[in-house]
C-alpha cells in the first residue's frame, strides 16, 4: 500500500480542484515574510511540519498588543520581539520543512476545540467510507491527536454538541462528499493508495476545512 508523507504535495493535487480548494484554509511554505505577511491577515496561524505525525512539532501563533504568543504543545510563550519569536520558531524546526496554515477558530465542546476524522478504505474497485469520528482536544491543548490524549467520539454526537441537530447531517454529507472526491484526485495522481484519514475542522460558523490528509491514517 503506497504511503504518501509530504503534506505540501498532496495538498498541491487538492488545490487544482476548485470545489475542494473552497475548503483547505491559506497555506504557504514557512518563511519569514510568509508569517508576518499570514499574521496580518489572520487573527492566528499553525506552523507544522511537511512530513510529520500525530501532532508533533505544530505550534500555534498569534499577534499581541504588545508582541507574539507562541502556543506549543502545552507551553505557551510570549514575544516581545520578532527576533525572538523566530529564533524560537526555529529550535523548534530543527531546520524542517514546515509550512503555515491559515488559523481557523474551531466550533467547541465545553470550551475545548473539536475536529474529525473521516476514513476511507479501498474494497475492490471501490472506496469505503469506514468512519466519522470526532476527536476533541485534551484541555489546554489546541491539537486533537488521540496520542496528545484528545478523545474520540462519535461523529454525529460531536456534532450534535456543536451544531443544531438540523445541521448535522449536511455537515457529515459535505465532510464525505469532499473527501470522496480528494481520493479520487488523489489516487489518479498517486496509484496504489489504500487507505486515507482526513482531518476536517468546522469553525464557528459552521463552515467546514480539511487541515490534512493521511495515507496512514490511525
Amino acid at each position: 500500500m503506497r504511503l504518501i508523507a509530504n503534506k505540501w504535495s498532496k495538498f498541491a493535487v487538492l488545490l487544482r480542484h476548485a470545489g475542494v480548494a473552497k475548503h483547505i484554509p491559506d497555506m504557504r511554505r514557512f518563511s519569514a515574510s510568509n508569517l508576518q505577511v499570514m499574521l496580518r491577515q489572520y487573527l492566528f496561524v499553525v506552523a507544522k511540519p511537511i512530513i510529520g505525525t500525530g501532532g508533533s512539532g505544530v505550534v500555534k501563533i498569534q499577534k499581541t498588543s504588545n508582541g507574539y504568543l507562541l502556543h506549543n504543545s502545552e507551553t505557551k510563550r510570549t514575544f516581545r520581539t520578532w527576533k525572538g519569536l523566530f529564533s524560537a520558531l526555529n529550535r523548534i524546526r530543527q531546520n524542517r520543512p514546515f509550512m503555515l496554515q491559515q488559523g481557523i477558530h474551531l466550533a467547541t465542546i465545553d470550551g475545548r476545540p473539536v475536529d474529525y476524522r473521516v476514513k476511507l478504505a479501498k474494497a475492490g474497485r471501490s472506496w469505503i467510507i469506514r468512519a466519522v469520528v470526532g476527536r476533541l482536544a485534551r484541555p489546554g491543548l489546541f491539537v486533537t491527536n488521540l496520542c496528545r490524549g484528545g478523545t474520540l467520539l462519535g461523529g454525529t454526537y460531536a456534532l450534535r454538541r456543536t451544531f443544531p441537530v438540523s445541521q448535522v447531517k449536511s455537515k457529515i454529507d459535505t465532510m464525505c462528499g469532499v473527501a470522496r472526491t480528494c481520493t479520487r484526485l488523489l489516487e489518479s495522481r498517486y496509484p496504489g493508495i489504500g487507505m486515507l484519514g482526513y482531518d476536517f475542522g468546522i469553525d464557528k460558523q459552521g463552515n467546514v476545512w480539511i487541515f490534512e490528509v493521511n495515507t496512514k491514517p490511525h
